[in-house]
């Protein structure tokens, strides 16, 4: 079994008018970002965030330390007496 291949030779005018009638594809818009992306997006308070930051391990005074908050804030949200941990 033998292939045959054909070259081809096109001039620089050729490709020229080629281009010319096929012009190139219009490139896609960029992404807008939509009024629904705002809705999707959960803004936890900061009773939440020291929930979550407890939960996961870190003591009262790195979360606090990590919100800006006070020892005794973060104790509050999380109804601690005055302890330190």
């Amino acid at each position: 079994m033998s292939i045959e291949i054909a070259s081809v030779a096109l001039s620089t005018s050729s490709i020229a008018a080629k281009s010319a009638s096929n012009p190139a594809p219009a490139q896609p818009k960029p992404a807008q970002p939509s009024a629904q992306a705002s809705e999707d997006t959960i803004r936890l308070t900061a009773a939440q965030q020291v929930y979550q930051l407890y939960n996961q391990g870190q003591r009262v005074s790195q979360i606090a330390s990590a919100l800006s908050l006070s020892v005794a804030e973060v104790n509050n949200y999380l109804n601690l007496l005055n302890s330190g941990s």
